[in-house]
């Protein structure tokens, strides 16, 4: 890993898990030329949901965001596993997220943002991405977030 990027980490606390195995008939990562697209991440930290629910009933703005931040640490362990270590990703493209949540929940990008944030944080400029954030009835396990993501290697 890059001494900048692991610096930024390490400044922030976070130490990537080991990454999550898919749990259906899918692979983690594809990668194709220079972009690597990587499943969606769930906010789990050793093996456990941080939470489980909906936005606007049982789970909160603040929990959401930390979903959506736990969910970015997981689609960066993706990517070390995927590139070899983080020093290879030239930009964070695309962002895309699920927000599990009730029918009147339109606090989408604020929870969003917890992934947007860290990315920022972790890459700087590089991790400025594009996006898009939607509201859907449930996810798998009951996750309140789901994040994938496209990224550029070199």
């Amino acid at each position: 890993m890059s001494d900048a990027i692991s610096d930024r980490l390490g400044a922030l606390g976070i130490v990537l898990p080991e990454p999550a195995a898919p749990v259906a008939n899918y692979v983690a990562y594809v990668r194709t030329g220079n972009l690597l697209v990587v499943s969606g991440q769930l906010p789990l930290r050793d093996g456990t949901l941080l939470a489980t629910g909906k936005l606007g009933g049982t789970v909160s703005l603040e929990r959401g965001h930390e979903a959506a931040r736990l969910c970015l640490v997981n689609l960066l362990a993706q990517v070390r596993a995927a590139a070899g270590d983080l020093s290879h990703v030239r930009r964070v493209v695309r962002l895309g997220g699920f927000i599990a949540c009730t029918p009147d929940f339109t606090q989408h990008a604020a929870v969003m943002n917890g992934a947007s944030d860290l990315a920022v944080a972790v890459l700087g400029e590089n991790g400025r991405h594009a996006r898009s954030t939607v509201g859907v009835p449930s996810l798998p396990l009951d996750a309140p977030v789901e994040i994938e993501g496209l990224f550029e290697l070199g």
